[in-house]
């Protein structure tokens, strides 16, 4: 073949690589954003949620939580970490319970929190530069939280809902309980993945746009753009499917009123939800430790400003990683065993990151945890989503990020409060990750003899 055939040859293959990708692409998020489906329209829900908050973090950047100068670091990082806690003080013990007075209700509050955030933003355009931005920004983030721990619970009532529409059609055969089968909850680590994923390339997108109007107008118009990407988040949110009751022989859990349910609402007893939560726990703290770690360890070594572009990327792409891989591994691996994983991920790198000690090696452990945090956190979430009665999900979803968040802020004090060197700060983390493998691996070992018993 000569050179001029195989140029025409490799253009036409590069042609058809690209087209297969756009069609797959296209498939993917067409039956993603299905809005006969209960999920495509969570989807979209997501997918805006995300736009808006986003573009609200940009208009906020350079002020309340992200101006971090060199002489009064300190206390701006440690005002940013109560101020990322305090929000879940408010949705926990008080609106924790509405998420879960209804099936209804968990649609409203979606809704409410979109809806809320449209007026706030609104307000906050107005009194950029006022002390008036402080509560309203504090309230923006409350109802952000609110919606996570709501998407949390939703995530069993669309896979519910989708999968009675699927019999109702005469898709599927005759089942004795539709959400507990295990297809269906084996589904949910990717449900939640797909979310965490849309949401994570939604960011990506949006910062674009959202970073040109910081720059050539102002602050204020970027809000009044989440303004109204929040309006099509309410709207969204008023499409959300409500499950119907299904019939008894189809039912996954007893109904809300059962007396089973009722105690077990309270308390978390799931002793397998409280192990998890210990393995993600640990996760989320070396998560908190590592962004600071790098961020004033790039400071006290003089690294150029890329640096910091270098490490934000790696994670970025790490995050992506992980929640491709997600669903894949889950085919083979419990969520118990994928939590394990993420622990085991971040031992190895940070141990071989501590012995390296260089930059180089700081941008591939903030890969690492990447990936190690999107393996974690969709599955932790799957395995409470299938563990707890579906009556008391919200209430247990609230508890577990405020959980889940201490733990970040606890390990993010850990450098702000304490100067070290990348090489301890990493040797730190591969310990405490490797403690939290070993209690979370004997842990599962106690429970499963105890089970046998």
């Amino acid at each position: 073949m000569d050179a001029g055939r195989l140029r025409t040859f490799a253009a036409a293959a590069r042609a058809m690589n690209l087209t297969t990708l756009r069609a797959l692409a296209s498939a993917w998020f067409a039956k993603v954003f299905d809005q006969d489906t209960a999920f495509g329209r969570l989807a979209f829900v997501q997918v805006a949620m995300l736009a808006g908050d986003t573009l609200v973090t940009i208009s906020l950047a350079g002020s309340l939580f992200f101006s971090i100068s060199p002489d009064a670091a300190e206390g701006k990082v440690l005002l940013y970490l109560l101020l990322t806690v305090a929000p879940f003080a408010v949705v926990s013990p008080l609106l924790g319970p509405a998420i879960d007075a209804s099936r209804g209700a968990r649609r409203f509050i979606v809704f409410t929190a979109a809806a809320g955030r449209v007026v706030l933003c609104i307000f906050m355009a107005e009194s950029i530069h006022s002390l008036w931005l402080f509560p309203e920004a504090f309230c923006v983030l409350v109802l952000s939280k609110l919606y996570l721990v709501t998407r949390g619970a939703l995530v069993p009532e669309m896979a519910e809902a989708d999968e009675l529409e699927r019999h109702a059609r005469g898709h599927v055969g005759p089942v004795e309980g539709l959400a507990a089968t295990t297809e269906v909850q084996e589904g949910y680590a990717g449900y939640n993945a797909q979310l965490t994923l849309l949401g994570t390339l939604t960011g990506f997108l949006i910062s674009l746009p959202g970073i040109g109007l910081l720059k050539l107008i102002n602050a204020s118009a970027v809000l009044v753009l989440a303004a109204l990407v929040f309006v099509v988040a309410a709207a969204g949110g008023l499409r959300l499917k409500v499950p119907p009751r299904a019939p008894v022989h189809y039912r996954a859990m007893p109904d809300e009123g059962d007396e089973d349910v009722e105690r077990r609402n309270v308390p978390i007893e799931d002793r397998e939800v409280i192990l998890g939560l210990t393995a993600s726990a640990t996760v989320r703290l070396t998560a908190g430790f590592l962004i600071f770690l790098i961020a004033f360890g790039l400071r006290r070594s003089h690294a150029p400003l890329w640096w910091y572009g270098v490490a934000f990327a790696a994670s970025g792409v790490g995050s992506l990683i992980g929640l491709y891989l997600v669903r894949r591994l889950r085919r083979v691996l419990s969520e118990q065993q994928l939590l394990a994983t993420a622990l085991a991920v971040i031992v190895v790198s940070a141990a071989a990151a501590a012995v390296l000690g260089s930059l180089v090696a700081q941008a591939a452990l903030a890969g690492m945890a990447g990936i190690a945090g999107a393996i974690c956190q969709p599955s932790f979430d799957a395995l409470t989503q299938r563990r707890i009665p579906p009556a008391a999900q919200g209430r247990v979803f609230a508890r577990l990020a405020v959980r889940q968040q201490l733990a970040w802020v606890l390990g993010a004090l850990i450098p702000v409060a304490i100067s070290m060197p990348f090489s301890v700060g990493d040797a730190c983390i591969a310990v405490v990750a490797a403690t939290g493998l070993v209690g979370y691996l004997a842990g599962r070992v106690v429970l499963l003899r105890g089970a046998k018993a």
